[in-house]
């Protein structure tokens, strides 16, 4: 068992990671990590400025040549490594995940496996690499492709997936051949650097994983430095398109995946039963702190008096408690701030004429009274021109909307700003094919609640939650993180004789 998370959390000062070893710095400025279920403060944070960062992608770019000459198999062994050591400490990464974002561990545990599935994809680099051959293009004229890596490249990841986001990023960027920063949310900062640990017990080379802690200072001097090639971000859509526009400034390549607000559509024919159980883990599941969290309900014809006292009902029985415990179903909320912020929305909602119908503000548990707890919300007859419909809350507020028919809920979603994630319950087959084809998000899920694609199919959204062209992982992943040469090549005695004035042509 590696013991950093032990030492982590005794540390007064979680520090960043370059060149190998972890560095805390003897002075600086510094953040409170927080225990949400306790309210209380666990261990503090290092936040880096300019020459941190400095330091860990001057570690990075002297380790890329040497990194980017090894052969696609013996980084692929590295992360084959990385994958075993993974399998082996995801209860740690689980339970740190825990103590300082909130969700059960089961969930947590759920974050890790998915984020093991990258791994996975990334330990076929060597195919994933393989470029196009054209034989005699031309006469005496062969054409290729290849991917190569970019050099230094960043990912600035969120509190909500403190170890599944990163590897949606760091083992494809590795595998492919580049060197990797991670700047991780200073909210749940240590998952970061077991990873980095774990990394490092793989055999990856010193320089070439390499963790900075921080706020916007860190941020900004990532997409400063003329050294980092390209920026992975995920978080929400103001901040996203902020760094797509920086990024592009300063000529990086730019991933910046954003907000969401997410619909399920419930059809009259759909099964209620299931539509309830949907609806009830992907709205109050991590306490709807997921950028996938379903936060709309869209209710169609009459089923909305049949499906509203089941949900209602079974929201009320969601047991609510330190994620530590087995039997959670969700935890607090992962700051103060956020419980806050939540509360303003619900206030919100109510000003707004929507019908509460179950309030979660005042929840606690006995003897965590100190925590960041909130319960479950549901508000019914919410519409289209309200702040709880169109705003991203990020919490555990479900909202319900009744539309008549199928047109009228296909209509409603695709004129929302946001296009993350959308879901459709029904028992009618071409309704699924018609919702599936007319709707204008990016993943779509026909009786999954939840769609995330799986390792091999890449992440991302449309419209507003996704600013760039190339999704997250996947395929996709491979090319933000390579860029493409074609190879021309014809030998001295193939070459026709004399100058060529006009532009080359197959013959």
């Amino acid at each position: 068992m590696c013991s950093l998370p032990v030492e982590t959390a005794c540390q007064p000062t979680i520090g960043h990671y370059w060149d190998g070893q972890v560095v805390t710095p003897a002075a600086g400025r510094s953040q409170e990590v927080f225990n949400p279920a306790t309210g209380s403060v666990s261990s503090h944070v290092a936040l880096a400025g300019a020459a941190e960062v400095a330091a860990a992608v001057a570690a990075a770019q002297a380790a890329f040549p040497a990194w980017a000459d090894t052969p696609p198999i013996r980084r692929a062994r590295v992360m084959f490594r990385f994958l075993e050591l993974l399998n082996q400490h995801r209860d740690a990464l689980a339970q740190l995940i825990t103590a300082e974002h909130g969700k059960v561990l089961t969930d947590a545990q759920g974050e890790v496996l998915r984020g093991i599935d990258i791994v996975e994809f990334a330990c076929g680099m060597p195919q994933l690499l393989k470029g196009d051959f054209s034989d005699q293009a031309s006469t005496g004229m062969d054409n290729w492709t290849l991917r190569q890596p970019l050099g230094v490249v960043a990912g600035i990841t969120p509190f909500n997936f403190p170890v599944m986001v990163p590897m949606w990023m760091f083992p494809v960027a590795i595998a492919a051949g580049n060197c990797f920063i991670l700047k991780p949310s200073p909210i749940d900062p240590s998952p970061s650097l077991l990873m980095a640990e774990l990394l490092r017990q793989a055999g990856l080379p010193d320089g070439v994983f390499g963790v900075v802690q921080g706020d916007k200072a860190a941020v900004d001097a990532l997409l400063e430095h003329p050294d980092v090639k390209a920026v992975s971000f995920v978080g929400s859509t103001p901040i996203a398109q902020s760094i797509y526009e920086a990024g592009a400034r300063h000529g990086k390549r730019v991933q910046a995946l954003g907000g969401a607000k997410n619909h399920l559509v419930v059809m009259p024919d759909a099964d209620l039963e299931q539509a309830v159980d949907a609806l009830i883990g992907a709205a109050y599941g991590s306490a709807g702190e997921r950028c996938m969290a379903i936060s709309v309900a869209v209710l169609v014809g009459d089923v909305a008096e049949r499906l509203l006292p089941l949900l209602k009902a079974r929201a009320e029985r969601l047991v609510i408690k330190n994620g530590i415990e087995p039997d959670a179903e969700m935890g607090p909320v992962v700051t103060a701030a956020a419980h806050q912020r939540i509360t303003g929305y619900i206030a919100q909602g109510v000003s707004e004429g929507a019908t509460l119908l179950l309030d979660g503000r005042g929840h606690s548990v006995a003897g965590h009274e100190g925590g960041f707890w909130l319960g479950a919300t549901l508000f019914d007859h919410v519409t289209p021109d309200m702040r709880i419909y169109k705003e991203e809350i990020f919490g555990p507020v479900l909202g319900c909307v009744r539309v008549k028919d199928f047109s009228e809920a296909v209509n409603l979603i695709n004129a929302h700003e946001f296009g993350n994630g959308v879901s459709c319950f029904t028992r009618d087959g071409q309704v699924a094919r018609e919702f599936s084809r007319r709707i204008e998000v990016g993943m779509v899920g026909i009786n999954v609640p939840i769609p995330v694609p799986m390792a091999w199919h890449g992440f991302g959204g449309c419209k507003r939650s996704l600013f760039g062209d190339m999704h997250a992982y996947g395929e996709e992943g491979v090319r933000f993180y390579t860029r493409q040469k074609s190879i021309m090549q014809r030998w001295s005695e193939s070459t026709p004789q004399g100058a060529e004035f006009v532009m080359p042509t197959a013959r």
